[in-house]
C-alpha cells in the first residue's frame, strides 16, 4: 500500500454525488419556507404540492447519484476472507 495516497491534503470544495441526496431532507426540514396557502396548483395549496414536488426531486437526485456512481467500485480491494473466517459461530 502506498503512503503517498494517504498523505494527500484536501483543499477547497470537494463535491460528491452523494451530496445530492441531502437536498430533499434538508429542504423539507425548513417548513417556514413553504408553509403557505398560495400559489395554488390545480386548487391544491402550495404546502401540499411543494411536498409532492420534493418527492419528485428526491427520486431524480437518487437517479442522478446512481448514474454517477454505478461504475465506481465500492471497495478498494476485493475481500480475501474465507468462509471459515466469516463464520460467526462458536469455533470449539
Amino acid at each position: 500500500m502506498s503512503t503517498a495516497k494517504h498523505d494527500r491534503k484536501v483543499r477547497g470544495f470537494q463535491f460528491s454525488p452523494w451530496n445530492l441526496l441531502l437536498i430533499v431532507p434538508l429542504l423539507v426540514l425548513v417548513t417556514p419556507l413553504f408553509n403557505m396557502d398560495g400559489p395554488r396548483l390545480f386548487g391544491m395549496p402550495f404546502f401540499y404540492w411543494f411536498q409532492f414536488l420534493m418527492v419528485a426531486v428526491g427520486v431524480l437526485s437518487t437517479w442522478i447519484v446512481y448514474l454517477m456512481t454505478r461504475d465506481k467500485p465500492t471497495v478498494d480491494a476485493p475481500d480475501r476472507l474465507s468462509v471459515d473466517d466469516l463464520d460467526e459461530g462458536d469455533a470449539r
